[in-house]
């Protein structure tokens, strides 16, 4: 058997081993934050060049074009996490290409989803200025944000999709600990940790208590200081609000082939082919979350205990009836598929009549 002394001197220099290497880690994380904003720095000069390039006659066209509204269109999906955001986007890449418009990942540190003032000011002057890369779709983790504060003329049009509260939960507690089949070798934040979801639950944990359901709601809400005190009836109220009038279209995840319908319907600009790309592309299904276990209905009545979710499920609720009741009077359900209703309008009795 190993001496006490030499025991506790390979136990020190395991520590610093594992010290070492998580130092390590650490420091090859932030050097790939770092190589990814050069690349997207490098690609944004790449974009811009080739534009100054394209000669004075194509940006004379451009800019007719804008000024008549035939491209002066800019989209800004404010992707809440885990909620098949990645699936749509996905959607959004492969067809960009085909139909001719940019898209643009907002990255912020950290995945902070609200922004400083000074960046507030900074995005909502490239958004609505950088005509080189309109039409546009951006996509990220950012709260709502109103531009009319910003004395913007003509807002973007913002869409979004929503999950079931616990399920949004779990899958994203999952996530941090075993990832997913999308970046398989990313090292997540809570990797090693071998507790099931239902563990936590019974052991009253911090990544799967209540307080975490609270993220929908202020997505929703915005860059208000109210709307991320978790449990605000204000926020909530903000969140339905903003839904219905700074919205175009809110679907939610367990319905998203028929979200997407309706886009490629209303915004065939963009979402052309989207339909079809999703039914039968390879990346449409592409992300999903390892390991995941379903909760057990004990764990599931613990949370709907709680004021939080009662708060969260009554705002996914909200989205869902008002998902549903657009997409009663845009499709019809005939052998089993949807079908897009054809125009319902016609206009009549134009007078003059020169």
């Amino acid at each position: 058997m190993m001496p006490p002394k030499l025991q506790l001197l390979a136990l020190l220099a395991f520590a610093v081993a594992m010290f070492f290497l998580e130092n390590q880690i650490q420091k090859l994380e932030e050097s790939r934050g770092k190589l990814e904003r050069a690349i997207a720095r490098h690609e944004v000069r790449e974009i811009e060049q080739r534009h100054t390039q394209d000669g004075t006659r194509e940006r004379d066209s451009a800019a007719a074009a804008l000024s008549n509204g035939e491209d002066d269109v800019i989209i800004i999906y404010n992707r809440v996490p885990k909620t098949a955001s990645t699936s749509f986007t996905n959607i959004a890449y492969d067809l960009c290409g085909k139909n001719h418009y940019h898209v643009l990942h907002i990255n912020t540190t950290k995945n902070n989803p609200v922004m400083s003032i000074q960046d507030q000011v900074r995005f909502v002057k490239n958004v609505t200025e950088w005509r080189e890369m309109k039409p546009a779709f951006y996509h990220g983790h950012v709260s709502f944000l109103d531009f009319t504060k910003f004395g913007v003329k003509k807002k973007p049009i913002y869409i979004n999709v929503i999950r079931d509260p616990i399920e949004r939960l779990v899958s994203y507690y999952y996530f941090l600990r075993f990832g997913d089949d999308y970046r398989p070798g990313l090292r997540r934040r809570k990797q090693g940790d071998k507790k099931t979801f239902d563990e936590c639950v019974s052991a009253g944990g911090s990544d799967c208590a209540p307080e975490k359901l609270w993220l929908q709601i202020p997505f929703f809400c915005g860059h208000y200081s109210e709307c991320w005190n978790v449990g605000s009836q204000w926020a909530l109220e903000q969140a339905k609000y903003n839904l219905v009038n700074e919205y175009m279209l809110v679907g939610v995840t367990e319905e998203l082939e028929d979200f997407i319908m309706m886009l490629e319907a209303a915004l065939p600009r963009f979402f052309k082919g989207a339909t079809e790309l999703y039914k039968t592309g390879k990346k449409s299904h592409l992300r999903k979350t390892s390991e995941k276990k379903p909760p057990t209905k004990e764990s599931i009545a613990k949370l709907q205990q709680s004021a939080i979710w009662k708060m969260e499920n009554e705002f996914y609720e909200f989205a869902l009836e008002q998902f549903q009741f657009v997409r009663a009077h845009a499709v019809r359900e005939k052998d089993g598929e949807l079908y897009l209703l054809a125009q319902n309008f016609f206009y009549e009795k134009i007078y003059p009549k020169n």
